[in-house]
């Protein structure tokens, strides 16, 4: 079972924002919490602490599991752009430069992995359907295509010449 915990009008560019979330995309909660931990740039903490809400969102989700036990990943992270906040810096010759301080959404998915794990009776049906397919198929998926030789090298040819000429 998914939990989902949203980031509203961070104010860092999103592309910076993005960096850092393309880090932990698809990694285990535990691998993204350590690499977010010692990351150097400044949007690592607001995703660390995004990250611990999600948990927490999960956790509430499902009360009866353990965090340890269910195998939690990041199963989405995506940036969108916020709003901009538009300003004027003073120029020379009395103009006026745009500052554009920009902001962003980030949403956060995790999510629980499911592992199929392989049971005793699973592998014996699996093996029992490979036993009853018909021998000419299974004959022919066998059988490695044959290869081609490769002609020898020069330096072969030549000591083969040489050998001839004695």
């Amino acid at each position: 079972m998914e939990a989902v915990a949203k980031l509203r009008n961070v104010p860092t560019s999103p592309r910076k924002m993005r960096l850092v979330a393309g880090l932990v995309r698809g990694k285990s909660v535990t691998r993204a919490l350590g690499l977010l931990k010692f990351e150097a740039n400044s949007g690592a903490e607001k995703i660390e602490k995004l990250l611990l809400s999600a948990l927490a969102n999960w956790q509430q989700k499902n009360e009866d599991e353990r965090i340890e036990d269910a195998n939690l990943y990041i199963k989405e992270i995506f940036v969108d752009e916020g709003r901009q906040l538009k300003r004027l810096r003073p120029a020379p010759q009395g103009r006026g430069h745009r500052i554009r301080k920009r902001s962003n959404h980030v949403t956060l998915i995790i999510d629980s992995k499911v592992e199929a794990i392989g049971s005793r009776q699973g592998l014996k049906d699996a093996a029992a359907k490979v036993e009853t397919a018909p021998a000419a198929n299974s004959a022919a998926e066998a059988a490695p295509a044959k290869k081609t030789a490769r002609r020898s090298t020069k330096k072969a040819d030549t000591q083969t010449a040489a050998n001839a000429a004695e």
